[in-house]
């Protein structure tokens, strides 16, 4: 077996493309032949997906996915998730621990480095290259920095650094960033990539000249913008315009409720391939909806509440009496019943918008396992839907029951209202044809070669291969 090195990209800012560069590395390496997998020590998003009885952070289940490879909590293995402007849920192995929620910031580090450490070990040794993605900058110099130069250093690994050229200022952040970063980060800086350009490449030059003149890094390529249908990592975020058969349904208009700490909002990137879909920040966004959704949501009480400043409960009494279907998912689910009860201080206690005869407890252990649904007969406006089996997932605190509308276990469903604890379901091309009338074609995989082939096109593939030898 040939012995690579490990390759890291980091960003001298965040949204700079080093998730969707990850993405398309795995997909390439993959395609090289290579055992490749994705690697990132701690994210902060409140998007996550179930692996192996945990949770990790969606950008690197979807690397995994454009890799080839099985997910593990192993590629993650600190997940942040934000519950207020000042406090993050800590999940480590994929497993909540309210223990280190506690725990000052910047007194986490001791907690948080061997984890890190041991779930890096177990991917490298399991995978020929691991490619792994820094967060935020290098070089916050206001902060002790385990994500990117810390662990650049314990993996030995090589750096490219990538840089948003779409907001301005992109020559100046690469230099700042090298002029910062620690000696041993920057001797590891193998290159940098200009991310996001718009535009005739041939007009940026002298700068790239300059860049590598005063900083020893090459320029691998200029990725140009590129249409993909890969979700943000926040996932807030309608890409796709409908392909449809002209001699389809009528698309229906799709309102998704955005609230602050909305969660697993990558799950709906199929929808706009089947309706119109926008998102609403006030009730009277949902006057002309066809289908209501109330997403997941980390903290269902201050989104609740929320939603009761922005007028959305009586607009979803209205939308609910006019006999417009609304679907609530997890969080969304939990508001759309009577009451959420936390004896254990989870998230706070509150009342639900009182559609459906719901009532959730908030457990002190959270439910992260995969989950199959199966639909019986059903009543309009959800008859489509009979016999219908969908591969889902749960991440959840609340406990939910209501056996007297109960649909299945996890499903529950009055006329027009309808709750499940269960993520993923709008991602079945099948489930979405049954609610929306039209059947979306799959993307992700399709989305992995668009940017495996941009790479090909457009970054020097002959560094990359010496980089991870």
């Amino acid at each position: 077996m040939i012995r690579r090195m490990n390759l890291m990209v980091l960003g001298c800012t965040s949204n700079a493309g080093k998730s969707l560069l990850v993405t398309g590395l795995c997909r390439w390496f993959a395609r090289q032949g290579v055992k490749v997998a994705p690697f990132k020590a701690q994210n902060m998003s409140n998007n996550a997906r179930v692996v192996d009885g945990g949770e990790i952070g969606v950008a690197q289940w979807l690397q995994a996915r454009a890799a080839g490879v099985e997910p593990t909590v192993h590629m993650n293995p600190v997940l942040l998730k934000p519950e207020a402007d000042t406090r993050s849920q800590v999940v480590v192995h994929g497993v909540a621990r309210p223990d280190l929620t506690d725990v000052p910031w910047m007194d986490r580090g001791r907690h948080l480095w061997p984890p890190m450490v041991e779930s890096f070990d177990e991917v490298a040794n399991a995978y020929d290259l691991v490619i792994i993605e820094g967060a935020g900058s290098p070089a916050e110099i206001n902060l002790p920095d385990l994500v990117n130069n810390k662990m650049l250093e314990y993996a030995d690994a090589r750096a490219l650094l990538a840089v948003d050229i779409d907001r301005g200022g992109a020559f100046a952040h690469l230099y700042g960033t090298w002029a910062l970063v620690p000696d041993t980060t920057r001797e590891r800086l193998a290159g940098y990539v200009l991310n996001k350009f718009r535009g005739d490449a041939s007009l940026l030059s002298p700068a790239p000249e300059l860049i590598t003149e005063r900083t020893g890094m090459p320029n691998i390529g200029v990725l140009p913008m590129l249409h993909h249908e890969l979700p943000d990592e926040e996932g807030a975020t309608i890409r796709a315009r409908p392909v449809v058969d002209s001699s389809a349904s009528p698309l229906l208009n799709v309102v998704i409720v955005r609230y602050p700490f909305g969660s697993n909002l990558d799950e709906w990137h199929l929808l706009p391939h089947a309706a119109h879909v926008r998102w609403a920040t006030r009730g009277a966004e949902l006057r002309d909806a066809d289908l209501i959704v109330l997403p997941g949501s980390k903290h269902v009480a201050a989104d609740a509440a929320w939603m009761r400043e922005r007028g959305f409960a009586e607009a979803l009494a209205a939308a609910a009496a006019a006999g417009t279907r609304i679907v609530g998912v997890c969080g969304g689910a939990m508001m759309l019943g009577e009451r959420i009860e936390d004896p254990h201080g989870v998230e706070g206690a509150t009342v639900g918008f009182a559609l459906l005869p719901l009532r959730t407890e908030m457990a002190a252990t959270k439910t992260t396992e995969a989950t199959t649904v199966s639909f019986p007969a059903m009543s309009a406006p959800w008859a489509a839907l009979a016999g219908a089996t969908v591969q889902g997932y749960e991440i959840r605190h609340g406990q939910v029951h209501g056996p007297e509308c109960g649909i299945t276990t996890t499903v529950w469903a009055v006329d027009n209202v309808m709750a499940t604890t269960v993520h993923g379901l709008f991602e079945d091309s099948n489930f979405v044809q049954a609610v929306c009338g039209i059947r979306p074609a799959a993307v992700l995989h399709e989305t992995f070669d668009v940017l495996a082939d941009a790479i090909d096109e457009h970054l020097d593939t002959a560094l990359l291969h010496r980089l991870s030898r």
